[in-house]
Formats: C-alpha cells, structure tokens, sequence
C-alpha cells in the first residue's frame, strides 16, 4: 500500500497541532548548503494550509529560511509519522505578547506525506519534560502558543 499524500493537513494532524508539540523541522543549512535538523515545540496550526512555530530570533533556523524558504516538519501522530513540506517566511521577527524575542515563522503547506514503513504503526508519542523552573515553562508555554493563536 502506498503511503498517503495530502496537499493539507488532515484533521488528526490539524487537532494534533492545536498544542505545544515536539517535533523536528529540517531546513537547509546558509553557510553549507546542506540538511540542518532541529528540535521544536511552540507548533500551532493556524489552519489546514498553514503552521507557525515560535523560534529565538537568532537561531541558526531563522538565518536558514531567509536564504532558502524550503521546510519539512517531522510530526509523529495519529499512529504514524508525517512529512509536512512547504514554504516558510519570517512572519515577524518578534513575537507579541512574549518576554523572550522569538521569531514567528510560518509555513505554507504544499505537502502532507506519510512515510511510516510499510507494515507498522507507531505505538508511543514522543515526549518531554522541560528541566527547567516548571512553572516559569509553563507560564512562557501558554504566552508563546496564545500569541501564536492570536497573530
């Protein structure tokens, strides 16, 4: 069985992405030329076509997408794992709302793939724990995600 492409998001990955969420976006990389994957999860999407991230505005991630605009998100979820493609922008270079100076980063999708190996599912999500203040982490958390809701 082929595995499914989609030009949107589907619903599970859509309600999936209505909170914070780990997952991992690949960029390619200013001063090589090469892949460059990095660890997120301030992920919200805005919508079935469209996903913003929340990064520190000095990232390398930022520096990335203004020379080359081409993402992948990594998302495992709804039993599977998920290659989300598309063009990313600089939305803003300081998110409102947020003490921290990140950057809001959006990505229109053109390609939702799964590429689970055929024959298996996925059986545990990945988590996290933030190992710092837990209540600072989570007051930034709900800040970044509300901001992001409201941009």
């Amino acid at each position: 069985m082929a595995n499914q492409v989609e030009p949107k998001l589907i619903k599970a990955l859509l309600d999936k992405l209505q909170q914070e969420q780990f997952c991992t976006l690949a960029t390619i990389d200013f001063e090589y030329g090469g892949p460059n994957v990095s660890a997120i999860s301030w992920v919200f999407a805005k919508n079935e076509e469209t996903i913003y991230f929340a990064v520190d505005n000095r990232s390398r991630i930022v520096q990335n997408i203004k020379a080359n605009n081409k993402v992948v998100i990594n998302l495992i979820a709804n039993e599977s794992t998920y290659s989300i493609s598309g063009n990313a922008s600089v939305k803003a270079e300081k998110l409102e709302g947020v003490p921290l100076k990140l950057a809001l980063i959006e990505v229109a999708i053109k390609e939702v793939r799964d590429v689970m190996f055929y024959g298996s599912k996925i059986v545990s999500e990945p988590q996290y724990d933030k190992t710092y203040d837990k209540i600072a982490a989570t007051r930034l958390d709900k800040q970044v995600m509300a901001a992001m809701k409201n941009a």
